[in-house]
């Protein structure tokens, strides 16, 4: 069982061919699925599932259908547990920790730390009375009893922990970012294995042997064991060594360093750690820094890499055929490999982050934290300057695992800062799994064929087509595509469409999210469909009927967004803005509670108002109902998701830099939404973004 980005879970049997069809996929969720667990019952399979979406969901895997949703989580759901046949634990990035009945029942919750929980793991007899183990961004491990009582704290970590596991023997595992695997036996941490990776995303045991698998950031997986039938060669070993000596950490990772009062090589023979894990750092004959971990099993110190001065390279770096003072690794998935942030010391760090998250179809609340990276990893460089002093080779992480961005991370906000008001530029949501659309798409189709619904299903030639056209589709939604597709995918658009209007409700989601693709790319979505009576066909979303599901309407609202990637598009936007703005309003009052559509709603709000911020209003009688639905959203105390709040406030500034749409606003009722996001959400972005509107005013 596999979950990703689609929102889709996956599930196959032991051996199946890849190439195969899954033996069910699990539709549901309405974000990225990041935490699975199967609880134990042999005879009838079930599964529990997180996600970014704000839920986790109890799944009948033969039924291929949830039986229950574990609701009231305030943020994404990192981790799940089924604990034991009655009894699911989740951990959630709103800091807490919550125990359900399987029936989806809340029993239990309490705070689970200071920072967001990721990691959770079922805790054998032997520690009793501590029955399960939790850690997270706050790098302690944490032991509880199922009734929310804190037994004791692990100490050790540097930095997050992604993952933890319990060995047969009773032992603990914990993986983190500061790139190591730890052993730990009661408190005490008795082994650390430290890795030539950024992170370690996973660890798990082997319930039989014993040994240690770990997933790392550097695309490998490794397996340890204390078995020496099963060690790896000498040579095999060897190497693993030199490449964690070879690994390189930035200075800012270590805190302030005086080169002068470090000890020399000799240390590392006349004195031993104090506990396992212990770093000390070493000013070796050539005047480097090396940093040596204390192994408690081996009784020495262990060389894990050199400290270098920066994040940055004396050479240039090449991307995309250009040469750039610095091109920084950015983890925006857990798990997905790094996007690349190219800088030169020249550019002003806010433009340099928004065109990365442009190019990378962003959400826009990433823009102060990106630019708060690059300003962090840029100073004291100035122009004329190409990085840093220590020369890195490619195979190296130059940046160590305190400088990899991360959102929600980074330090106070810069005093200068550009004007988010108004909005300049369309944007789009194309973010897409391309490859299990494609087989969603045929699995359903076999199913209309099996069950003598040919006149429904797609035809042979249909099929074949659609492979290719969707693999064309993703390049020409790729962040390095031109702006312009120069592809024809009229007869995508007609399968989309034949999906979205004759196949049953229940099967209709690919085929509305690859016409909202579609709609980026190819102006035929409003030339040769009309796309407001596709959508009421499918029950999606109209301007007449409330709509009762959710991810269709989401799907809807992100097509309405996409058209104004292109001037067709946008036409059609312009002229039938009375019935969109009618069916993002009936959407946004159905929906009040879900972060997806608002989300959606409000970036077809963005849209709209860049719109007539360039082209003016004549002819959109209608445009004053957008600004009260946007005032609508942002004065719901319903509403707290930061991307809805912060997308809401670009809205309305870019709505009320329009003279003729500011003169009919109560200007009393927007001070109001402003001070309820900024006493909602204490985000420098939102609070800055908020006084911008006020100045409208």
């Amino acid at each position: 069982m596999s979950g990703g980005k689609s929102a889709i879970i996956d599930v196959r049997q032991p051996g199946q061919p890849p190439d195969s069809d899954p033996y069910r996929l699990l539709l549901g969720h309405q974000g990225n699925v990041c935490a699975l667990d199967v609880g134990s019952d042999t005879k009838k399979p079930w599964l529990v599932s997180g996600s970014w979406d704000a839920s986790a969901m109890i799944w009948d895997v033969e039924k291929g259908e949830p039986v229950a949703t574990l609701e009231g989580h305030e943020a994404s759901v990192w981790a799940v547990l089924a604990y034991d046949q009655d009894t699911v634990i989740t951990a959630c990035a709103d800091k807490s920790i919550r125990i359900f009945r399987r029936n989806g029942n809340l029993v239990k919750k309490f705070k689970g730390g200071d920072d967001v929980v990721r990691a959770l793991c079922r805790l054998p007899a032997s520690s009793a009375p501590a029955q399960f183990a939790s850690a997270g961004n706050d790098g302690i491990i944490r032991l509880w009893t199922l009734e929310g009582a804190e037994i004791a704290q692990l100490h050790g970590h540097e930095n997050f922990i992604y993952s933890l596991a319990a060995l047969p023997n009773g032992e603990l595992l914990s993986s983190s970012e500061d790139r190591t695997v730890r052993v730990w036996r009661a408190t005490d941490c008795i082994q650390t294995i430290t890795h030539p990776a950024i992170s370690i995303w996973s660890v798990a045991a082997n319930a039989e042997t014993g040994d240690i698998v770990t997933g790392a950031s550097d695309k490998i997986v490794r397996v340890f064991s204390k078995s020496e039938e099963r060690h790896a060669d000498a040579q095999t070993i060897k190497a693993f060594e030199e490449s964690i000596k070879a690994s390189s950490i930035p200075q800012q990772a270590m805190g302030e360093i005086n080169k002068e009062q470090l000890p020399g090589p000799e240390f590392l023979t006349q004195k031993s750690g104090t506990k396992e894990g212990q770093v000390q750092m070493i000013r070796e004959h050539n005047g480097s820094v090396t940093a040596h971990q204390w192994s408690s099993a081996a009784s020495q110190w262990v060389n894990v890499g050199t400290v270098v001065d920066a994040a940055g390279s004396q050479a240039k770096q090449e991307y995309m055929g250009k040469q750039y003072d610095y091109v920084f690794d950015v983890d925006i998935t857990e798990g997905a490999p790094p996007l690349k942030l190219p800088y030169n010391v020249s550019q002003n760090p806010w433009e340099a982050a928004r065109k990365f998250i442009e190019d990378n179809e962003l959400p826009l609340s990433y823009l102060d934290q990106v630019a708060q990276f690059i300003t962090t990893n840029t100073q004291g460089v100035s122009l004329g300057q190409s990085g840093a002093q220590q020369p890195q080779t490619a195979a190296q992480d130059p940046y160590g695992s305190e400088r990899r961005y991360r959102p929600g991370e980074g330090p106070a906000e810069p005093a200068a800062r550009p004007k988010a008001i108004p909005q300049k530029e369309y944007l789009s949501i194309v973010s897409a799994t391309f490859a299990p659309m494609t087989k969603k798409i045929e699995e359903l189709n076999k199913q209309l064929v099996s069950s003598g619904q040919k006149g429904s299903s797609l035809n042979p030639q249909n099929i074949a087509e659609l492979s290719s056209s969707i693999k064309m589709l993703e390049k020409s939604l790729a962040p390095s595509a031109s702006s312009q597709s120069t592809e024809n995918f009229d007869a995508l658009v007609d399968i989309a469409v034949h999906i979205s209007t004759q196949w049953p409700h229940s099967d209709k989601i690919p085929g509305l999210d690859l016409y909202r693709l579609l709609a980026a790319v190819s102006p035929s979505v409003v030339t040769s469909h009309d796309p407001i009576d596709i959508f009421a066909t499918a029950s999606a979303l109209s301007a007449h009927d409330t709509p009762t599901h959710a991810p269709t309407a989401m799907l809807a609202l992100r097509f309405y967004a996409n058209i104004f990637k292109h001037a067709t598009g946008r036409a059609y936007a312009r002229s039938h803005l009375s019935d969109i703005i009618a069916a993002t309003s009936r959407a946004i009052t159905a929906f009040m509670n879900n972060r997806n559509v608002l989300s959606a709603a409000m970036t077809v709000a963005i849209n709209y108002s860049v719109l007539l911020s360039r082209e003016g209003t004549e002819g959109a009688h209608d445009a004053p109902g957008l600004v009260a639905d946007v005032i609508k959203v942002l004065g719901s105390s319903q509403v707290v998701d930061s991307e809805v709040l912060y997308r809401g406030l670009i809205a309305l500034g870019t709505l009320l830099s329009v003279q003729e749409l500011k003169s009919g606003v109560e200007t009393a009722r927007v001070r109001d939404v402003c001070s309820r996001v900024e006493k909602t959400s204490k985000e420098p972005r939102i609070v800055n973004v908020a006084g911008e509107v006020r100045a409208l005013l």
